[in-house]
């Protein structure tokens, strides 16, 4: 049994797609950001940094932050989406999700989103960098179906919350016509769509 202990955020969906995706049995403990839950020190043991989504693999005895450590755990583990052949190109995508592609779009969101008028400079310039991600997914979804090449991995999975939160980003997904057409691949995918809602309230996933 996978527990998975997160928030109802970008970071926390990608772990539960996976987990749809890979058809594990896991149980959700929701940890409440807006209530500083994951400052509490039994929280803070298995996340350092304070940070959701974590991941314990109650066979195992294992504990995982960090969502890329995770999906690649979970990858292993069940021997999907994560292609030998195919790794090199995997991390290359998969590490550019969470080291610049999830937080330049979270800093978007905090600046355009939660406190719009607040900072000129910092609304201006997270908006012209997520505006470039999205020319940049876009560009290399020309050249190949998926972000890794034909075949859709933890890159995409790791990717896709984030574009998701589209309509937060006023950039205009339907200008980007590679991207849409990927986005709109995943968003068919019956474990995309569960995963998606994450805390079962029936949340769907915004339409283009």
């Amino acid at each position: 049994m996978i527990e998975l202990l997160t928030a109802n955020t970008p970071n926390g969906k990608k772990i539960s797609i996976m987990l749809e995706e890979i058809k594990f049995n896991y149980k959700l403990t929701k940890i409440n950001i807006n209530k500083d839950e994951q400052f509490k020190p039994e929280f803070k043991k298995i996340s350092p940094f304070s940070k959701t989504p974590v991941i314990i693999d109650h066979e195992t005895k294992t504990s995982l932050f960090e969502t890329g450590a995770i999906l690649i755990y979970l990858a292993e583990k069940s021997g999907k989406f994560y292609n030998k052949d195919q790794r090199t190109t995997i991390n290359q995508w998969l590490f550019g999700q969470v080291a610049y592609v999830g937080p330049m779009l979270g800093q978007h969101h905090q600046f355009h989103y939660y406190n719009p008028g607040k900072s000129t400079f910092g609304e201006n310039r997270y908006f012209k960098i997520s505006e470039r991600i999205y020319r940049e997914l876009d560009e290399r979804l020309a050249q190949t179906k998926f972000l890794a090449g034909d075949d859709y991995t933890i890159a995409d999975i790791a990717t896709f919350p984030w574009i998701a939160r589209h309509e937060w980003h006023d950039i205009g997904l339907k200008k980007y016509k590679n991207l849409v057409k990927w986005y709109l691949e995943i968003s068919n995918r019956k474990a995309v769509q569960t995963g998606y809602d994450l805390l079962k309230k029936g949340e769907l996933i915004p339409k283009v």
